[in-house]
């Protein structure tokens, strides 16, 4: 088995250490664009989803045959690349992030790796942001402030479209969802609310896949 290295955006804490190297190391090499960003991701500790979660999110995009994907909590836009390229030419992702710096750095990321023009650029709180939407996505992915995740199901479920996706990511939280509710502190509290929440919508149909932090998945029906 191939050697892989250990990278801020692994996390870990979730699937037994030898497991996780064994997922990792059958994934193909990826381009030089999401190369270069998992390695500045681990240079500056930014959160990105890393590429076995990249190619969950794309694959699942195709499986549905999107053309929509509202992300909330787009960083540098390595996710937003897996999206775009999901959807093909006349496709739309709407990328969110609270930080200008992030959203230049992400510019030019997907404008390298030659998706720009099928990536909506917003600056400001990704809720705001969604709530102003008239339109249904085919997709919804929530990686915001963990805290925030709760008021996210409330309004992401109603923009989605039936038959669309409802994605999250970090919902086992390195495994602290497991630990009793004294131990924790407000963001894990929150996700574990949330995940409570989200498999009590009758009109969600989900299931969590222990892969890196955990994603969860939900299909409106």
């Amino acid at each position: 088995m191939a050697t892989v290295p250990k990278t801020y955006w692994r996390m870990g804490g979730v699937t037994e250490g030898a497991v996780e190297d064994y997922v990792y190391s059958l994934l193909p090499e990826r381009d030089q664009t999401l190369r270069d960003m998992e390695n500045d991701a681990t240079a500056r500790k930014v959160p990105i989803v890393g590429p076995a979660v990249g190619r969950l999110l794309h694959q699942l995009a195709l499986m549905i045959g999107a053309k929509t994907v509202f992300e909330m909590g787009s960083a540098i836009g390595y996710s937003t690349i897996w999206w775009a390229r999901a959807l093909g030419p006349g496709g739309k992702v709407f990328y969110t992030d609270g930080s200008k710096q992030n959203a230049e750095i992400a510019r030019k990321n997907l404008e390298r790796a030659g998706v720009l023009d099928r990536v909506e650029i917003h600056v400001g709180d990704a809720l705001e942001i969604l709530s102003e939407q008239k339109t249904s996505f085919d997709i919804i992915f929530n990686d915001v402030d963990k805290e925030d995740y709760p008021r996210v199901l409330r309004l992401a479920a109603p923009r989605l479209r039936k038959g669309g996706l409802f994605i999250t990511d970090n919902v086992l939280w390195s495994g602290r969802v497991a630990q009793s509710v004294q131990e924790t502190d407000a963001s894990t509290r929150a996700i574990v609310e949330f995940n409570q929440q989200l498999y009590r919508t009758p009109d969600l149909l989900t299931t969590i896949i222990p892969l890196r932090d955990g994603v969860s998945v939900s299909l409106k029906v």
